[in-house]
C-alpha cells in the first residue's frame, strides 16, 4: 500500500487543496498520514470553511463536507511530528505540500527542520527513483525555500508552476478593502509567490503559467514531481499524482 504523508503548519492551510487530494488519496486505497511541526492536529483556514468569507471567497459546500470526513479521521487528529528527530520522509512514497494565504502557514514554509527533510528526500524523486512530490499554490514555496548546502533549491533544475502572480494580486485588491493583507501571506508590499519560485529556478522559463480558469498542471520530465497553481487545479492534481504513485 502506498503512503502519503501531508507536511503541514498547524493552522491556515487551504481546505480545497488538502482535503481534495486527501479524498482522492484514500480512494485510491494509499495509506496517508499528516505531519505538523508537534504533531498537534492541524485547522485548515476558518475564512474558507464559515461565514461570509466561506460564501464567497472560500470552499464549495462539498468540500466543506469533504473536509469534516476528513477531520474526524484518526490521521488527522492523530498525526506525525516533523520536529521529532526519528521523523524521516523516507517512508512515505509521495510527499504532498498543500497551500494556503492565512500568514500562519509560514511555520511550514520557513521552518529550517522542513527545508533538510526535503533536501535529503527531492534527490530521490528524480527518474526512475520510486519517490514523488506533489504541491499546490503556497506549498511551492516551502520547496522553493528548500536549499541544498550550495544554496540552490531542490527544485532548481525543475519545471514547476505555483499561485500566478496575476491571481495573487487579484485576489489581494479586490479583497483589501474587508480583508487587508489576507492574501498576502508575508505581509502588503511582499513578493508574489510566482516571483519567490522564479527566481530559484535555473531558468525563469521553467515556470509555466497558465491564466486560465480552466484546470492546469505541471509535470516535470526529469523528476516525479506535480505542481498547480490554485484550488481550481485540485481534481487534476489529485488524479495525476494518484496515477504517478500507482506507477511507481
Amino acid at each position: 500500500m502506498a503512503k502519503i504523508v501531508f507536511l503541514m503548519a498547524d493552522y491556515g492551510h487551504d481546505p480545497t487543496e488538502t482535503c481534495g487530494p486527501y479524498t482522492a488519496f484514500k480512494e485510491a486505497g494509499f495509506n496517508v498520514s499528516f505531519a505538523t511541526e508537534a504533531g498537534k492536529s492541524p485547522q485548515c483556514d476558518t475564512k474558507m470553511l464559515e461565514g461570509l468569507t466561506q460564501r464567497l471567497l472560500g470552499a464549495s459546500s462539498s468540500i466543506v463536507k469533504k473536509y469534516r470526513v476528513m477531520a474526524e479521521s484518526e490521521e488527522w487528529k492523530n498525526p506525525l511530528s516533523w520536529s521529532d528527530e526519528q521523523f524521516t520522509l523516507d517512508a512515505f512514497d509521495l510527499v504532498f505540500l498543500p497551500g494556503g494565504h492565512d500568514k500562519a502557514v509560514r511555520q511550514v514554509i520557513d521552518s529550517e527542520r522542513v527545508h533538510q527533510l526535503l533536501v535529503d528526500f527531492f534527490p530521490k524523486t528524480k527518474k526512475p527513483g520510486k519517490k514523488a512530490v506533489g504541491a499546490v499554490c503556497h506549498g511551492v514555496m516551502v520547496l522553493s525555500e528548500s536549499k541544498n548546502p550550495d544554496g540552490s533549491s531542490v527544485i532548481r533544475d525543475c519545471d514547476t508552476t505555483a499561485l500566478p502572480a496575476r491571481f495573487e494580486q487579484l485576489a489581494f485588491w479586490g479583497t483589501r478593502l474587508f480583508l487587508g493583507d489576507y492574501y498576502k501571506t508575508y505581509g502588503a508590499g511582499s513578493e508574489n509567490v510566482e516571483d519567490s519560485v522564479r527566481k530559484v529556478l535555473a531558468s525563469p522559463k521553467q515556470f509555466k503559467n497558465s491564466i486560465v480558469p480552466s484546470p492546469f498542471v505541471v509535470e516535470d520530465d526529469n523528476y516525479n514531481y506535480v505542481t498547480a497553481r490554485f484550488p481550481g487545479d485540485v481534481e487534476l492534481l489529485s488524479q495525476k499524482l494518484v496515477q504517478l504513485v500507482q506507477g511507481l
